[in-house]
Formats: structure tokens, C-alpha cells, sequence
């Protein structure tokens, strides 16, 4: 299962799920249809199973997916500018296979780590990341895992009420300095 971030991704995650021979979900975020990126011409993948480092840092581990992706590294801009900070962003790109690596790597660096998620807490790839870090790199945390994820209502049927329930830059950026805190 892919969920890609960028048109780059989208692209190279595509023709991978297109070539592998196992059946691949490839799940996009309608949303980003209209964001714009550089895509080679060319023909080139991207490997089913890699996260990306989209933005490296030092003291904060942002693992995002999917639109999340782009949030996180608006806040991470915003860290670094009037925070100081300077934030990691992982994105997955893959959900199965999960590139356990490179998350477990990101947090071991930066010992604090934020999951952004837009799905809903129970039982979602959130409360699965943050199992596998508490499992395999709890003494590498300084500070308790944070996770911003979508709101705990139900809010199917109000279109409007589902956008505010999403993870956005505002309530990322302050579940971080709360990590940070």
C-alpha cells in the first residue's frame, strides 16, 4: 500500500505498483491533484518500501504521510525560522511494506517524534508507527511520543467539519513545540 506526497512520488510509486507483481493499493489524497512539482520526463521509480527524508533535521522527527507530508514540512519551515528548531520530516510513502529503518533511524538522531496522521486514532498507521518505536526505540526517546491526528468526532457527513477535523499547519505546529517543551 503507497500513498504518495508529491508528483514526483506519484509518478515513481506508480510505475513500481505497475511493475511489481504482487497487487498494490496505490491510495492518493484527491486534494493534491492540483499541487505542482517537478517530475522528470523520463522513466524512473520510485522502490515500494522506502520512506524519504524529505527534510533532514536534528532535533524533532515529523513521520507523515500523503498530504500530511506537505503540513509537516510547512511546519518544519516554520520551526526553523522562528523556533529554531530544526525538524526532520519522514515521509513513508510506503505504508506495507513500512520502511522500519528509516523511521527508527530518524528517531534514534533526534530522540522526539511527532506522527502526523489524517486518520482517526483507533487502530490507524499512527497508533501503529508509535508502537514501533515504543517497541524498538524507547530508550532513544527524551520526551513521551505525540501524535497529531484527525478529531475523534464523527463528522462524515459535514463536509466543512471534516476539513477542520484534519491535521493542519496550525495544530501540527503546536502539537510539535509540545513534543519540544
Amino acid at each position: 500500500m503507497v500513498v504518495p506526497a508529491t508528483a514526483y512520488d506519484a509518478k515513481g510509486l506508480l510505475k513500481a505498483a505497475i511493475r511489481d507483481n504482487d497487487p498494490v493499493m496505490f491510495m492518493e489524497n484527491t486534494i493534491l491533484y492540483n499541487d505542482k512539482g517537478e517530475v522528470p520526463a523520463g522513466d524512473y521509480i520510485v522502490p515500494l518500501g522506502v520512506a524519504d527524508v524529505k527534510r533532514a533535521g536534528t532535533d524533532l522527527t515529523i513521520v507523515a504521510y500523503g498530504r500530511a507530508v506537505i503540513h509537516s514540512l510547512q511546519v518544519a519551515e516554520i520551526l526553523e525560522k522562528e523556533h529554531k528548531v530544526s525538524a526532520e520530516v519522514v515521509d513513508l510513502r510506503s505504508i506495507r511494506p513500512l520502511d522500519e529503518a528509516t523511521i527508527l533511524a530518524s528517531v534514534r538522531k533526534t530522540h522526539r517524534v511527532l506522527i502526523v496522521d489524517e486518520n482517526k486514532p483507533f487502530c490507524g498507521v499512527g497508533a501503529q508507527i508509535a508502537y514501533l518505536i515504543q517497541d524498538r526505540a524507547f530508550d532513544d526517546l527524551d520526551a513521551p511520543i505525540q501524535a497529531r491526528l484527525r478529531h475523534r468526532r464523527a463528522t462524515d457527513l459535514q463536509p466543512s467539519a471534516g476539513e477542520r477535523a484534519m491535521p493542519n499547519p496550525q495544530r501540527i505546529l503546536q502539537a510539535a513545540l509540545g513534543v519540544l517543551a
